[in-house]
Order: structure tokens, then sequence, then C-alpha cells
């Protein structure tokens, strides 16, 4: 994606533009250890809607190219970049970006605000580092290279800019070429697809083009539609009048997955913020739609506000010991290490660690077993994640149903997803296979 201008006017008192000054301090935040879509609202709220585009593009972009930047950067920084401070290190990033990969921004200018940014942020030595840094990568740009480690998935892994930890356990089970395939879907710009809501496809498509925006089918999903062009989606016509709600195909084949009857009962018990419940809720009689975090349910109470949507009810629970009993179907959406959504949310292959799949899977493991309390005798609970790793997903599966011998994996009923997403039985949704985020879900079914 190239940007159709640069952001908006200097700060007469930095003299850095707005976005340039919120593209840091969203860096600033995940320092901290805030994940980006939420800094990225909060940061983004007092810029209009070009800047705010402008900001997104170089933010997730440079997350999404991360590993390569640094690589051009360690070949042009003296004594390399560990040397330098964090807040400086994301200034050469966000300046780097500028000038490798968005080609409206005119170099001088990315250098200049690069350097203001650090002398105001930094210091005046960094200043002067980050000027003679940017300015010699500008110069080197039609034979930039990197010297490239001898090892090929090493190399892949600063090509793609991905953690070569990752790179190397997926080339395990995807092989070579399709762990390359898998790095460069998740540096692929995630596109908005949406889900109509008390209106066919059909007219939702006509209304979305007479807006102005750009309508297509969806992979995999029937209904789904793919939008560009789009603007601001919160002024769309559509959007303001609840008839439509925004979701990856690789979500809304988890709740297809599902099958749950006609007029059955269910229990969302991991349910921020709230799309798969509002899929569940076509044919639900209820949805009881749970979540720990209070802040994180609202969300689901402003879908279910705007959709108007009667049959969705929120609750604050713990999916571990939940308030729920006697569910036809229960839903757990458990929460994962997401790598499966890296193209969204950038922030989290730089944030994960080999640590976290052990950690996730305590936590997963509690919830499953917690929520197969839940279900009646003959009802159906789905485990699903955004997961690509076997940790989060088989071996949970498998583990819980060598446990549990009233318990049986049952696929759902022919035709409710497409064939090429089933794997004996259980959902299974790849990047790099299916062109769209990643899933996996596995429908079980208690003895009557």
């Amino acid at each position: 994606m190239t940007a159709t201008r640069a952001p908006g006017r200097p700060n007469p008192a930095r003299q850095a533009t707005d976005a340039r000054i919120v593209a840091a301090d969203v860096c600033a935040d995940l320092r901290r250890g805030e994940f980006l879509d939420p800094a990225f609202e909060r940061r983004t709220a007092m810029l209009d809607v070009r800047d705010r585009r402008w900001t997104r593009e170089l933010v997730y972009g440079m997350l999404r190219r991360r590993g390569w930047i640094d690589a051009v950067l360690e070949d042009r920084v003296k004594n390399g970049l560990a040397r330098l401070t964090p807040e400086l290190r994301d200034l050469l990033r966000l300046g780097s970006y500028q000038l490798l990969f968005m080609g409206s921004v005119p170099p001088y200018a990315a250098i200049a605000q690069t350097v203001e940014l650090a002398k105001r942020r930094d210091s005046i030595g960094a200043g002067g580092l980050a000027n003679a840094v940017l300015r010699r990568i500008d110069r080197e740009r039609d034979e930039l290279g990197v010297v490239m480690p001898a090892d090929p998935l090493a190399a892949l892994a600063i090509r793609d800019s991905h953690p070569e930890w990752l790179v190397s356990r997926w080339a395990e089970r995807f092989g070579y070429e399709g762990t390359s395939a898998l790095l460069v879907a998740n540096n692929a710009e995630a596109p908005l697809v949406a889900r109509p809501v008390g209106i066919s496809p059909d007219d939702l498509a006509a209304s979305l083009r007479e807006a102005g925006v750009e309508v297509e089918p969806a992979p995999l999903a029937a209904g789904s539609l793919t939008l560009r062009n789009v603007g601001a989606l919160t002024a769309l016509g559509a959007f303001r009048q609840g008839q439509l709600h925004l979701q990856d195909p690789a979500s809304t084949l988890v709740t297809q997955y599902a099958a749950f009857p006609a007029g059955a009962v269910v229990g969302d018990l991991c349910a921020a913020p709230g799309g798969k419940g509002i899929e569940l809720a076509r044919t639900a009689a209820h949805v009881l739609s749970a979540d720990i975090s209070e802040a994180r349910l609202q969300r689901v109470i402003e879908n279910i506000e705007r959709l108007g949507i009667a049959n969705q009810h929120p609750l604050v629970a713990d999916a571990r010991r939940p308030a729920l009993d006697g569910m036809d179907g229960v839903l757990i959406d458990v929460p994962c290490t997401g790598t499966g959504t890296f193209r969204r949310h950038p922030d989290g292959r730089w944030r994960l660690k080999p640590s976290d799949l052990a950690v996730m899977g305590v936590l997963q493991r509690d919830i499953l077993r917690a929520a197969a309390g839940a279900v009646r005798p003959g009802g159906l609970l789905v485990y699903s994640t955004c997961s690509l790793e076997p940790e989060e997903n088989d071996d949970q599966v498998d583990r819980f149903l060598n446990e549990r011998p009233e318990w049986r994996l049952e696929p759902p009923p022919e035709g409710r997803v497409p064939t090429e997403v089933l794997d004996a039985g259980r959902l299974r949704v790849l990047p790099q296979r299916h062109g769209t985020d990643g899933a996996f879900a596995a429908r079980l079914r208690r003895a009557a």
C-alpha cells in the first residue's frame, strides 16, 4: 500500500508532524507491553482520516518489515543497533520504512522529520546519528543489501522479517516453500471483510458500492464481502445502520463449523470482541457471551447495540469457572499465541517468546476442562484458536479426548464448511493456503 500523501502539517512546537509523533508514541507503547491495536486506536483518535491512514501504513508496515530493516540498519550503525536506546532504534526503523517503502514521502522529509524526533525524544547526538544513517540508506537505496547468513532458514527469517525460532519450527511442518509462503502472507496487509446483518449480501454490496466502496466476494465464507477503498468505516451508512460487522473468513468458518442446531442455547465463553457470538446469534435462541474482561466486554455490548441483536447477552465471567450450566452448545475461542493472525497483528511476532506456548497451553487446558462441564449431556463443545501451533490445537484436543471417554470428535454436517478446510474432521485454515487468517477448531460431542 502506498500512502496518498505525506502526513499533516508540522507541530509548531516540535517541528514534527502530528502523525509522526503519534507513530513514535505507539512504538513507545509497544515497548511498555501494550498491544498494537488499542495503542493505535487511542493515539490516533485526534488525527483526521487521511493522517490516520498514513500513520497506520507507517506503524503496521514498519512492524511487518522490522527484521529486514534491522538488518539494513545493523550494517550501517557503527557498533550495531544494540548500543542505541530503544527509542532511537524505533525512530530509525520508522525513518527507514518511509525511505524504503513509502513512495509518496520525499526522502528529505523522512530524514529531517526523523532527525527532529531523535533530537527531541533522545538527544542532540541521536539526531546527528539518525541524519548520517538515513542519508546513507537514501544514497544506497538502489543497491541496498545486507550480509545474509549461510543458513537458509536464518536468511529467510531476515528477508521476510520473522523471528528465526518461529521460522524454524514452521519449516519442520510446512517445509521451506510452505514457510516462505506463510511469511509472505503474514507481510500482506489484511483486507476488511464484512458480514451482512439483517440484509442480504447482494443488497449490502449494492449499498456499499453506492457509497464508493469496492466490493467483491470474500474467500471460503459464503456471504462475506471484501471491502476496498473504504475511507472511514464508521461514516458509512451501512455501518451506522447496523447492517454489517467486520470478520475475517477464518473466524466466520469457526462458527459455521460449530453448526450448533437452530434454536439452541449457546455459551460463548471467551467472547470479546464478540464477532463469533454475532454469527452464532443468527440461528441460536440465545447466545450468552461471557468474557473475563469487563473492558473488553464493552466492545461486545457496543456491537450488540449497534447491530440491534436481541438474543446475544453479555456477562462478565471467567471461562475457567464458567457461570453457565446445561448449555446445548459451548464455543471456547481460547486465548492463544495468535500465530495465525500476524498479518493483522504484526506486533505479535516480535512479542512472542517460545515459553509463551507452554504458558498458553496451561490456560487453554484449564478452560477446555471447565467448559466441558457447562455442556449438557448430548451437547456440543467447540474448541478453537487463531493459532497455527500444534501445542495449542491438536495436542490440546487429543489430550482432552484421551482424558474424557464420554466425549468424541464429531465433524460438522456435510456442506457446512468447504472440504478444503477440513482435516480429519477438524477445521484447519492456513494463511499460506487459503488466503485468510489462520484458525483451528474441533467439534466435540458429549455422550447423551
